[in-house]
C-alpha cells in the first residue's frame, strides 16, 4: 500500500470588484510540506470575468496569475517572496487579502498521487 501524502489546497480566485465580492475561480495553488511539493494551475475564463465586469483588465489579470505561479514555485523572477522557503510562500499566497487576486482559506486532504490530485482538484473548481 501506498503512503498517503497530508496536503493543502487552496482555490485561486479573480475578484473583479472586490467591494462587491463576488469571484470567478481561476485556478488552484496544492501544497505538501513533507514531499516540498507546490502545484499552481490556473485558467482565465475571460467570458466570464467579462459578465461580472465589463472593463476588467484580462492581460493584467493573467500578469498577476504568473505571478502568483513564480512566487509559488521559488521562481527568481518572482520578487523577494518567491525565495522564502516552500511553507512560508504558501502561507504568504494563501494569505486574506483584498485584492483582485485571492484565495480561498486552505483545505487539507491526502492524496498518493500529489500531480493527480492537483489536476483532479482544478477540473472540479475550476473547469
Amino acid at each position: 500500500m501506498q503512503d498517503k501524502h497530508l496536503y493543502e489546497y487552496a482555490v485561486i480566485r479573480v475578484v473583479p470588484r472586490v467591494e462587491r465580492d463576488e469571484f470567478v475561480n481561476a485556478g488552484i495553488v496544492l501544497f505538501c510540506k513533507k514531499e516540498k511539493f507546490i502545484k499552481v494551475i490556473f485558467k482565465i475564463n475571460e467570458e466570464k470575468l467579462l459578465l461580472f465586469c465589463k472593463d476588467i483588465d484580462v492581460e493584467q489579470i493573467q500578469n498577476n496569475l504568473i505571478s502568483f505561479e513564480k512566487i509559488a514555485h521559488g521562481n527568481p523572477n518572482g520578487g523577494p517572496i518567491a525565495l522564502m522557503d516552500l511553507a512560508e510562500r504558501f502561507r504568504w499566497l494563501t494569505a486574506v487579502r483584498s485584492s483582485v487576486i485571492q484565495t480561498s482559506r486552505p483545505h487539507p486532504g491526502l492524496s498518493i498521487n500529489l500531480e493527480q490530485t492537483a489536476k483532479r482538484l482544478f477540473e472540479e473548481m475550476v473547469l
